[in-house]
């Protein structure tokens, strides 16, 4: 029986989680694919910890540079994560001549276009599944069982841990700050959340998924990109008045010639489905000009979820290889000279409704003033809560609009808080509630 040969380069969380799934489903995978395969290598700098799973004698080294040289083996996996080395190690593997299959989003967002170049150039393939969305197959669903279709738009819950956050927020009303703290200590934060809450994380998947979705390059730096850290409870509170719910969504959209490629927290209506995707579950939204809307909704990170979207592009490269099969489908679902560069549109010229909330001092005439602001800067208003209440000595104004551009929307909040009745900065939500 034909061997396929792997090397694992990074034996961390989802490194395990792939020697694991290797060692339990052994002869299933046997099965499904006519052939074997084998791990002969598994690189990491620290060869000591015990991870709970076995590993043959030999087969664990501190450098992989022994993956890289090693003429025998087929397929490598990069689980590293982040910038460099993963690039460098990538680039060596396709020039030995090797297939990659990594699930660094990080890597892929910023140098994605120099590999998949080298790789067509050298003739070999790389799988990313397991860089966006976890255990879902939404990279698989793009690049084939979609592909007939032109794409309008993609988007998605694409970050357990902010999603866990606001979650709890909204079944507790507890504060960002509070839930943070417990997400760290059940392990669904990291000791520093940063690339998580503010975004990043988000928009590294946004940037390979508008790729894949629209045949164009988008850069990890050409996407606007906002966390949930200034969220508060009071939000959430009056998005729930309004019939929302708040969720940081990734947004990719393709308007006439032009990308709309944007993260950011975002008000959707609570008969969405997005909005029941709760705790730190994934969900991916697509829409084909024939196809119409497809929903993808699971775990979104994690061992075995990953581990999981690992071996399927493992075993999609040894079905190739079996079968004699070269380059069938372009890494990025486009083939390379057909890509255009289309622009990213401008954040000051999307359109879209806003949440927006004042704080006011309580006086005849306010709300008159505020109004008056939005409507010379053709921002009209939908609907309004006024509290009762004070807080924090101020009445909130908490308005939604009907669609507006951003430009104007920043220039009349500007000119609202220099109003002397205006005793804090302006907050505003934008809201997609008209999904297609």
């Amino acid at each position: 029986m034909k061997e396929i040969k792997v090397g694992l380069i990074g034996f961390g969380t989802i490194g395990t989680g792939v020697v694991k799934l290797l060692e339990r489903n052994a002869s299933l995978l046997e099965e499904r694919l006519g052939a074997a395969l084998r791990l002969v290598r598994v690189a990491d700098l620290d060869t000591t910890t015990d991870r709970g799973v076995r590993l043959e004698p030999g087969v664990l080294t501190d450098r992989a540079q022994d993956i890289l040289d090693a003429s025998d083996i087929d397929v490598v996996i990069e689980l590293i994560g982040g910038y460099e080395p993963a690039r460098t190690f990538v680039l060596k593997a396709i020039e030995s001549g090797k297939h990659v299959v990594t699930a660094n989003k990080a890597l892929l967002a910023r140098h994605g276009d120099e590999i998949f170049k080298a790789a067509a150039a050298k003739g070999v393939q790389v799988f990313f599944e397991a860089s966006v969305a976890g255990g879902i197959p939404v990279i698989s669903a793009i690049k084939e069982n979609l592909c007939a279709n032109e794409f309008r738009s993609v988007l998605g819950i694409l970050n357990g841990t902010c999603n866990y956050i606001l979650t709890r927020m909204t079944n507790e009303g507890d504060d960002f700050e509070a839930v943070l703290k417990d997400a760290q200590a059940l392990g669904y934060a990291e000791a520093d959340p940063t690339f998580d809450i503010e975004g990043i994380d988000t928009a590294h998947k946004l940037a390979i998924l508008t790729s894949l979705c629209f045949g164009t390059r988008v850069q990890f730096e050409q996407i606007h990109t906002e966390g949930i850290s200034s969220i508060s409870a009071l939000d959430i509170q009056f998005a729930k008045q309004f019939g929302y719910k708040i969720k940081l969504l990734a947004i990719g959209k393709k308007v006439g010639d032009e990308i709309e490629a944007r993260v950011h927290p975002t008000m959707i209506p609570l008969h969405y489905p997005f909005a029941d995707v709760d705790g730190a579950f994934n969900a991916v939204r697509m829409v084909g000009d024939f196809v119409g809307p497809v929903m993808l909704y699971g775990r979104g990170a994690g061992m075995d979820a990953t581990a999981s979207a690992v071996m399927g592009d493992v075993m999609a490269i040894a079905r190739d290889i079996t079968s004699g099969a070269k380059g069938r489908t372009p890494a990025v679902g486009t083939c390379l000279e057909a890509i255009r560069d289309l622009p990213i549109k401008a954040m000051d010229d999307i359109v879209t409704q806003y949440y927006l909330r004042f704080a006011a001092l309580d006086q005849p005439g306010v709300l008159a003033q505020i109004a008056g602001i939005l409507g010379r800067h053709d921002i009209s208003i939908s609907s309004m809560i006024q509290p009762e209440r004070q807080i924090g000595g101020a009445v909130p104004i908490v308005l939604m609009t009907h669609e507006a551009r951003e430009a104007d929307v920043g220039a009349a909040l500007a000119e609202i808080d220099a109003l002397a009745i205006v005793s804090d900065r302006s907050r505003f939500i934008r809201i997609e509630s008209e999904i297609e």
